[in-house]
């Protein structure tokens, strides 16, 4: 099969010598990564997003959200506006299937933040809605609110938080403009969740937990936007005793693989879904190539997975077996200072 170059970017730190948002570009015929190159400087955009029409990113950015658009033949990125209203920078953004809302988890003030977005030009319209979180957990970094993840549902009805310091999984509506909470779901205390992914299903969803490095699997309602527990599995062997905190959550398009970040194991736990019920099964620990991984990306053939390692500042190619779901170090990385998150164009 004649392979095809995909282009992406990875948000970073810049605490040390990141310049801000990078490009990069994948070469599926040679299985290489071509050297990242600075796309958009600015601060600390650790986390950013592509519309789903591939015409906009958003990243986060101090006091609020970025908006970028994209050239899809150059990769190169043109600043459009940005919407700095509150103290802070968010460390998740997403945006709706129709482009025309935006959402911002801050994980310092524990609020969720609901943007409107013109989807025609991509820019930023205004802040619509700021809700804020109360409470907290048993673990020394629960002592307030920590929203880490907002993304929206399968459907488009509902927005979805995840909050670490509290142990919740928040439904809100937001159609109106306005996000009103209408469900929640409670994690075991200590847990920390940070991140939820969906399988294509659409009635299933894949938490990772921080805290205590597991993966939750929860049933979803369309209906109502309520979870339900199914099971949670250990994303580490039971075995290492050294810190170790879960860090991304993705699922494979045809719905048969989860994979899960661990920074401090520093791997990428495979499981194989188990098609009656959708419970995970353990397939195997990837490494990632690096130290503390943040974030990884299949890439859209889904022949490759990408990981990003802040602390060894690299981007790690594995090849990708699609029929068992293990990962190969292919032996390809670039440089890329304090990177957080990847993200690729389709």
């Amino acid at each position: 099969m004649m392979g095809r170059n995909y282009k992406g970017y990875i948000g970073t730190y810049t605490k040390k010598e990141s310049k801000g948002i990078y490009a990069f570009e994948l070469d599926t015929e040679k299985g290489e990564l071509l050297p990242a190159t600075v796309a958009a400087e600015m601060t600390n955009p650790t986390y950013v997003n592509i519309s789903d029409d591939q015409r906009f990113l958003y990243a986060v950015a101090p006091g609020g959200l970025a908006a970028f658009e994209i050239d899809a033949t150059t990769a190169e990125l043109t600043p459009l506006n940005t919407s700095s209203e509150r103290e802070g920078t968010p460390c998740h953004v997403s945006v709706n299937a129709t482009n025309d809302f935006a959402a911002a988890a801050n994980y310092h003030d524990g609020t969720a933040v609901l943007f409107k977005v013109d989807p025609q030009t991509g820019k930023l319209m205004e802040q619509l809605s700021v809700e804020q979180q109360e409470g907290g957990g048993p673990h020394e970094r629960q002592d307030a609110p920590h929203v880490h993840f907002s993304g929206f549902t399968p459907e488009g009805k509902y927005l979805v938080c995840v909050d670490l310091g509290t142990d919740e999984v928040v439904t809100y509506e937001y159609l109106s403009g306005e996000l009103k909470d209408i469900q929640r779901f409670a994690a075991s205390p200590g847990a920390g969740p940070r991140h939820l992914a969906f399988h294509p299903n659409g009635v299933t969803a894949y938490v990772m937990t921080e805290l205590s490095n597991e993966v939750l699997v929860l049933s979803y309602n369309e209906e109502d936007g309520s979870f339900e527990h199914v099971q949670t599995i250990a994303a580490i062997p039971g075995d290492f005793t050294e810190n170790s905190q879960g860090s991304a959550i993705h699922v494979s398009s045809d719905g048969r693989f989860v994979y899960a970040g661990n920074r401090g194991h520093d791997s990428i736990a495979v499981f194989k879904v188990d098609e009656t019920n959708n419970q995970l099964e353990l397939v195997e620990y990837a490494g990632t190539g690096g130290n503390w991984p943040r974030d990884f990306v299949l890439d859209p053939s889904e022949r490759f997975i990408i990981t990003t390692n802040e602390e060894s500042h690299n981007a790690v190619l594995y090849s990708r077996d699609p029929e068992t779901g293990k990962l190969t170090d292919t032996g390809t990385s670039i440089h890329v200072p304090e990177p957080v998150c990847v993200k690729f164009l389709k």
